[in-house]
């Protein structure tokens, strides 16, 4: 197929970020200055993304990497960045209890762009037999937590910032990690849990299809609002029996390797379709086969990139992804489709809001 770039520039669909006398210290508040659509009907219309995974809580977006301080906490830069690309809303990944309280701290730091998931990954489903009180005890604990911050309590109230079950399902690439055993009996668990709340599903599967979709099957008929799997790099087949059991699928860079992995990408139908950038991981790299259809995209918020150590106030660190690189994921997602980016852009927005809600009246 050839790269040739999608109709809309991300360098002119981005918003203008607003005046330093205007600006007020809240970076949300900045951030949504920015990209609002004025009022004007005449104007061109501004993309919006979702992105549906993002791990804000790790430690490198506060200048921590591997547990040694390296630089400022730049988090709020980063959130910066993102809303100047026109990511309006963020869903930030839980993946064992503390992080899944982390996530719903950092939501409430940024009501109304950011968001949580609930659960616990299957490389940590181990941490169920070495919980205090046991497995019984962690998944109270998970329960308290999602109806204290959810739509399935009563008390979280509209904008609650839990959105999602997850980040749960199997990772047979990494048994090293977890056992196989082990990854089933607590996955089997949370999905059980999951059907209690009545929360929407975010979803894990590596290598394991067989066991991943034998679990899921029988319990998504009560599940109305499904879920989706995310970061997804399996093949064409595992898709598509994905999408008839009622599953979105979430691309990022991960999912744009190969050029197999987007043969797969184009035959996602854009009714079923999330875009994430997963970061700090998952970042497209030039050895990738999605360089070809980045050729012409121009970043709407771009710092200079450069080593951890050479950081300074605006830059990038290089080779930590930032959600403000989700308008690189649409890019890509357009050019392999054939189709506009403000198709796909609108079309993972809509998807994404009526899965999760995400103050947008869907969910």
């Amino acid at each position: 197929m050839s790269s040739t770039a999608p109709s809309s520039n991300a360098s002119t669909s981005a918003p203008t970020p607003t005046t330093a006398a205007s600006t007020p210290s809240n970076p949300l508040l900045v951030g949504l200055e920015a990209v609002d659509n004025p009022d004007d009907p005449g104007a061109k219309k501004q993309l919006r993304y979702v992105d549906i995974g993002v791990n804000l809580g790790d430690p490198v977006y506060r200048g921590q990497y591997h547990g040694k301080k390296v630089h400022e906490d730049d988090l709020a830069d980063v959130v910066q960045r993102a809303l100047e690309a026109g990511c309006r809303k963020m869903m930030v990944t839980g993946s064992d209890l503390k992080e899944s309280e982390h996530a719903i701290q950092i939501a409430r730091e940024f009501p109304g762009l950011c968001y949580a998931t609930i659960g616990v990954h299957p490389c940590s489903a181990h941490q169920f037999d070495t919980h205090p009180g046991g497995p019984t005890a962690l998944l109270a604990a998970l329960k308290d937590l999602a109806l204290s911050s959810s739509a399935a309590g009563k008390t979280a109230g509209p904008g609650a910032p839990a959105v999602a079950f997850g980040e749960i399902g199997l990772d047979y690439d990494r048994l090293f990690l977890c056992p196989k055993e082990t990854q089933l009996k607590y996955f089997e668990a949370q999905l059980d849990l999951a059907v209690e709340l009545q929360l929407p599903l975010f979803l894990h599967s590596r290598a394991a299809a067989t066991d991943f979709e034998a679990l899921l099957t029988p319990r998504l008929p009560h599940l109305p609002k499904r879920g989706l799997v995310h970061s997804f790099t399996g093949t064409l087949e595992e898709m598509q029996r994905l999408i008839s059991l009622g599953l979105d699928i979430g691309v990022n860079g991960c999912s744009f390797k190969t050029p197999e992995n987007l043969d797969v990408v184009r035959e996602i139908p854009l009714e079923r379709l999330q875009i994430e950038t997963d970061g700090p991981w998952c970042e497209m790299r030039a050895s990738h086969a999605s360089a070809k259809y980045l050729e012409g995209f121009v970043p709407a918020a771009e710092g200079k990139a450069v080593k951890k150590e050479k950081w300074s106030k605006g830059a990038t660190v290089r080779g930590r992804n930032e959600p403000a690189s989700i308008a690189a994921v649409a890019w890509v997602v357009a050019g392999v489709k054939g189709v506009g980016v403000e198709v796909v852009a609108e079309a993972a927005w809509r998807n994404s809001v009526e899965m999760f809600g995400l103050g947008e009246g869907g969910g």
